[in-house]
C-alpha cells in the first residue's frame, strides 16, 4: 500500500486495502480509492458502513452542486463502489452509484514542422532524446522515464515497453536515427546512481532517486515548446497523439496504429487520429523527422530489381 495512507486505518479501511491488494490494484489506485472513501466519509458525518442509499444519491447531487468535475465525480464513485461493491457487499448502494460522461473533444496535434521546431529547441541531448522517443515512437510520458538499458534491441531495432498501462507489454520501433541519438546521449548521462545496479536496469534517465518524474519530462516539453515558439494549447501527450495522427496521414493501418499505442479500445485509437488532415506531407512516416525506420529500411534491400 502506498505510504500516502497514513496509518494507523480503521478496520472497515484496512479490510478495503486487503481486498485492493488481493486484486492486484497498483498502489496509486488504492491510494485514490482511500482518499475518495474517507472524502464520503467525512461529508456523510460516520462510518460508510452504516450508508443509505438515499446518502449516495445526495453525496452524489453534493458534488455535482460544489462543482467537482465530471472527471472527478466519477473517479471519486469508482472508489466508493469498490468499498460497496467488494469490501461490504452493498450491491444496494452500488445501484445508487451513476457515472456522468465526459465531452468528448479532438485532441489538438502538432504539424510535422512544430515537431521539428520543438525537438531542435531542445537544449541538451537528454531532453531531446527523451522528447524524440515521446514523438517517435508514440510513448507515454511514463514509458519515456521509466526506461532501462535493457528495454533497447538494437539489434531488431525496437523497444520493448514493459508493464505499461493496463499491465502490458508491448513493442515499438527504434528508428536508426533515434537509435544514433540515443548513443550521442549515453556519454552524457549521469552516472550517479549506477552502483550496484545491473547494466540492463540502469534508467535512460535516471533522476534523483530512480528515473526522471513525469513532472520533470513535463517542465522540460514546455520548456522547448516556449524556445519553438508554439503558442498553440498542446501538452506533452500532444506527442504521442500527433505520433497517431501522422502515421494515419502516411497510410498505415489503423490496427498497427492500435498496436503500436497500446490500446486496448480501438475506439481511443480512433480518437487520437480523428483530425482534419492538410498536414500531410510527402514523408512516409512521422519517424521520417528522425532518420529512415530500420524496419523499411530491411524492405527497400529486399526489394527486387527492375528489369
Amino acid at each position: 500500500m502506498s505510504s500516502k495512507v497514513k496509518q494507523p486505518v480503521s478496520p472497515l479501511q484496512a479490510r478495503m486495502i486487503e481486498d485492493m491488494t488481493a486484486r492486484g490494484l497498483h498502489a496509486k489506485t488504492q491510494t485514490a480509492h482511500i482518499r475518495s472513501c474517507r472524502r464520503f466519509a467525512k461529508w456523510l458525518g460516520r462510518s460508510l458502513d452504516t450508508a443509505k442509499p438515499e446518502d449516495v444519491r445526495l453525496f452524489q447531487l453534493h458534488l455535482s452542486v460544489n462543482g467537482a468535475s465530471n472527471s472527478t465525480r466519477n473517479m471519486i464513485m469508482t472508489g466508493v463502489k469498490f468499498l460497496f461493491r467488494t469490501t461490504l457487499r452493498r450491491h444496494d448502494l452500488v445501484a445508487e452509484i451513476f457515472y456522468v460522461g465526459e465531452p468528448q473533444k479532438i485532441p489538438p496535434v502538432m504539424s510535422r514542422d512544430e515537431i521539428s521546431a520543438l525537438l531542435g529547441a531542445a537544449k541538451a541531448l537528454k531532453p531531446k532524446a527523451m522528447l524524440s522517443l515521446a514523438y517517435g515512437c508514440g510513448l507515454r510520458a511514463g514509458e519515456v522515464c521509466r526506461l532501462t538499458v535493457g528495454d533497447i534491441d538494437s539489434g531488431q531495432g525496437i523497444i520493448r515497453i514493459i508493464q505499461s498501462k493496463g499491465r502490458k507489454d508491448r513493442h515499438v520501433m527504434l528508428s536508426d536515427g533515434l537509435l544514433e541519438l540515443l548513443r550521442q546521449y549515453w556519454p552524457e548521462r549521469s552516472k550517479q546512481h549506477d552502483t550496484g545496479v545491473r547494466p540492463e536496469d540502469r534508467y535512460l534517465f535516471p533522476g534523483r532517486s530512480g528515473p526522471i518524474t513525469t513532472r520533470q519530462f513535463n517542465r522540460l516539453f514546455h520548456e522547448a515548446r516556449q524556445r519553438a515558439g508554439i503558442t498553440k494549447a498542446v501538452n506533452i501527450r500532444t506527442l504521442r497523439h500527433s505520433f497517431a495522427t501522422h502515421l494515419l496521414e502516411a497510410g498505415v493501418d489503423v490496427r498497427v496504429i492500435q498496436a503500436l499505442l497500446g490500446h486496448a479500445n480501438p475506439l481511443s485509437t480512433a480518437r487520437y487520429t480523428r483530425v482534419a488532415t492538410g498536414l500531410i506531407s510527402k514523408l512516409d512516416s512521422p519517424i521520417d523527422l528522425l532518420g529512415d525506420c530500420p524496419a523499411k529500411e530491411r524492405k527497400r534491400k529486399k526489394a527486387k530489381p527492375k528489369t
